[in-house]
């Protein structure tokens, strides 16, 4: 038989059910090679080596509250921090019997795009380790893309999960922002988190949000409009009218605009209208994102004042520290109104933008990412590297869509390239129904495959 280790969570599933295959066994396999290889990959801030193993066990993001299991965020501050319940995401999957093999290694606090700014050093992509892995949910992409675990959870502000998943071969859903609870998530900005899957196949993204999402009373921004049933909408087979924007497009490298074309012409020929359309330049969103998530970033972390919980302030690192300062400056008296209050008009122009866009097409496309994955270390010559990284995902994560990221192909040097599906709010089932089209004519799995290859 086949290695478990080239299975996706539902075939792995499929097979523990007919009894070709065991929990125990695949627990095991994911757990020895997260032992072997988390030296090199450094993916995981913890192994949780004691998981239930009457459960399938998956990596979990360490800024998701895990009881009994120490819970940092990548930061030193909460270093001890050991929680007394569960988030609701780790909980709903407690639920489905999934459990947590491990936390996840992420930008501290989740502040960064490259999984550098990690008090515990950075992750490294699994494709070419002296590339970043993306971040902030760059741990959970690694795993997933080098075989240490059949799925993960991962959390978007504005690209956190679709910039690792395109950088790392995997597949990365953001799904509308309420739609999954973010109780239990240690927050960066408030307005803006979605906790989300990171899989291989669009099949299992499609299944851990049917158990993650829903209602929590627990979450004053969790919607109350009901879940789709995912992996039926999934397999749809509708057709759409597919917008492409142009500045999307704009400096896109040759070696990726050629692997986007194709993948224009492949989505084309399934029978879906696409043509091409005009956003706001997604540079806007750049400056307006900055101030936002910076005010939000400087009231969350203020509860961190080592009295409570966790260590001294003095633990901060550089990246937290110059994200309060810049927060509690655009809140100042004085300057509320010039840059938060103007920012929150500007977020109101880019929703605006996309509902007008959403009259006239039924999904968006583009690629994820400007660039496929970056050097080690270079993410140091930029000030606002995060954001420069992220431009293509934050108009869509100002406006709360819903977007999934893909892999389709490799770049000149052998690196992932994704491509983006957005869609309107709460159209997880039509994003999920596309991408998963894409997918069966594509052998989209192949990707994540060859990635695991790598670390056989």
């Amino acid at each position: 038989m086949t290695s478990l280790l080239y299975y996706s969570v539902t075939e792995l599933l499929e097979l523990i059910s007919a009894k070709k295959a065991s929990l125990a066994e695949a627990n095991e396999l994911y757990l020895s090679r997260s032992k072997k290889y988390n030296k090199k990959l450094n993916a995981y801030v913890s192994i949780n080596e004691s998981a239930a193993v009457d459960t399938l066990q998956i990596a979990i993001k360490d800024n998701h509250c895990t009881k009994g299991i120490r819970t940092t965020a990548s930061s030193r501050v909460l270093d001890q921090f050991v929680p007394e319940y569960e988030s609701t995401v780790t909980s709903r999957l407690l639920e489905s019997s999934i459990s947590t093999l491990g936390k996840t290694n992420m930008d501290a606090w989740a502040h960064g795009s490259s999984t550098e700014t990690s008090d515990y050093g950075p992750s490294m992509n699994p494709w070419d380790v002296t590339k970043m892995p993306g971040g902030s949910s760059g741990g959970s992409a690694v795993v997933v893309a080098a075989g240490l675990s059949v799925a993960a959870i991962g959390s978007e502000t504005a690209g956190s999960i679709r910039l690792p998943a395109s950088w790392c071969g995997v597949v990365g859903l953001k799904p509308t922002y309420g739609r999954v609870s973010r109780y239990g998530v240690v927050a960066m900005g408030s307005s803006l988190d979605c906790p989300g899957p990171m899989t291989r196949t669009v099949e299992d993204a499609a299944h851990l949000l049917q158990i993650i999402a829903g209602h929590d009373p627990y979450d004053a921004t969790s919607s109350d409009r009901p879940t789709d049933d995912y992996k039926v909408a999934m397999k749809q087979a509708k057709k759409y009218t597919i917008g492409i924007p142009y500045e999307y497009l704009e400096g896109i490298p040759a070696d990726i605009q050629r692997n986007l074309l194709e993948s224009f012409r492949i989505i084309e020929s399934l029978g879906h209208t696409v043509k091409y359309i005009h956003l706001l330049n997604p540079t806007y969103s750049i400056s307006d994102y900055t101030i936002i998530q910076r005010a939000e970033v400087s009231s969350n972390l203020a509860r961190y004042d080592g009295i409570r919980y966790g260590g001294g302030r003095e633990l901060m690192g550089q990246e937290a520290k110059r994200r309060i300062m810049l927060g509690t400056y655009t809140l100042a008296h004085g300057y509320y109104d010039a840059y938060y209050k103007k920012a929150q008009k500007v977020r109101t122009l880019i929703i605006q933008n996309f509902e007008e866009a959403f009259k006239d097409v039924d999904l968006i496309i583009g690629p994820t990412t400007p660039i496929t994955a970056m050097t080690l270390g270079e993410s140091a010559k930029y000030p606002f590297f995060g954001e420069l990284m992220d431009r293509l995902a934050e108009p869509s994560s100002m406006a709360g869509l819903p977007a999934i990221s893909i892999p389709i192909g490799l770049d000149n040097m052998d690196m992932p390239i994704g491509l983006q599906i957005i869609g309107p709010q709460f159209a997880e089932g039509l994003i999920l129904d596309l991408a998963y089209q894409y997918e069966q004519e594509t052998d989209l799995f192949g990707i994540p495959r060859k990635g695991v290859e790598k670390w056989e």
